[in-house]
């Protein structure tokens, strides 16, 4: 089966220092292969990952993925500087993260209500749900992605494509496939950041897009992102041609986010914050729905 991904556009525009700024990722192990210095993976059991991913399409197109969940509501447990309880969506995630008890700043509170909730693509159609913050400079918030074994996505797909045959050659897994361009204060994502197990990347990675808002706290920058775990394929509803399906239950990847920031020891607290008017139940700008509890994780760097 021939499948074609549209990905939109070719560069997004970093809000201050270059790409090349970020630190190279930690060494690691997976089952399919090793992962080098540069954040490629050399990949020893090619089959092993080819069948991996064709099991994961699968998942993702026959909704046999068991993590997802039915939708709950924020419980009347939330503080106005703090969080309600988690949705059964992601409590096995949710109960590996080391919620911090103290309530956020007032004035960050503030800013964090004046987010929008959503992104939107370039037609105006509202899109996927802002829910994370980071607050850090760009060098901490690359430096601790880069902890967490993040990679920056490709911004050419052009380039992309030699660089993957490249990589394939060379028995390496390209794990920095581009992904689509979408709209939070009126300009396209500065960064987007993806993992994945080598050759699933195609169908299913789990991946964010953050932009640098337009005011700091506290002296400091803030990072306003948006993620999903794509897994598998399905129909765009503007266009008719094949698009990437996101696990419906969105709270995973937002505490997979927190999950993977927490094993590095670059954070100094990580803190869910309901906004008002939270995002519970909508659509992507591709047509999929989604279901979230409405929070969002506040991440404060070290």
């Amino acid at each position: 089966m021939k499948v074609h991904i549209t990905a939109a556009g070719n560069e997004a525009q970093p809000a201050a220092e270059s790409l090349t700024e970020k630190s190279a990722p930690t060494g690691g192990k997976s089952a399919t292969g090793t992962q080098a210095a540069s954040g490629e993976k050399e990949v020893k059991d090619i089959k092993g990952a080819l069948s991996t991913a064709a099991q994961t399409w699968l998942t993702g197109q026959f909704g046999t993925n068991t993590a997802s969940a039915a939708p709950g509501a924020p419980t009347a447990a939330a503080t106005p500087g703090g969080a309600a309880a988690p949705s059964s969506a992601a409590v096995a995630t949710a109960q590996t993260l080391k919620i911090s008890n103290v309530p956020l700043d007032l004035q960050l509170r503030s800013k964090i209500d004046d987010l929008p909730r959503r992104v939107n693509d370039e037609f105006q159609h509202q899109g996927d749900m802002v829910n994370f913050v980071i607050v850090g400079s760009l060098k901490k918030v690359q430096e601790a992605l880069s902890a967490a074994d993040w990679h920056v996505a490709d911004t050419d797909v052009k380039e992309s494509v030699v660089k993957a045959a490249l990589e394939t050659y060379q028995k390496k897994a390209y794990l920095a496939m581009p992904m689509s361009q979408l709209y939070l204060f009126g300009r396209v994502q500065d960064y987007g950041y993806e993992q994945a197990e080598p050759y699933a990347v195609v169908a299913s990675r789990h991946h964010f897009r953050i932009w640098k808002a337009p005011f700091q706290w506290d002296g400091q920058d803030v990072w306003v992102g948006a993620g999903t775990h794509d897994i598998g394929f399905e129909k765009d509803q503007r266009n008719g041609k094949v698009t990437h399906k996101i696990d419906p239950a969105v709270d995973g990847e937002r505490d997979n986010i927190g999950a993977t920031l927490q094993k590095t020891d670059k954070i100094k607290s990580l803190t869910y914050y309901l906004p008002p008017n939270p995002v519970q139940d909508a659509r992507n700008a591709t047509g999929g729905g989604y279901h979230s509890d409405g929070r969002m994780l506040v991440v404060l760097l070290q």
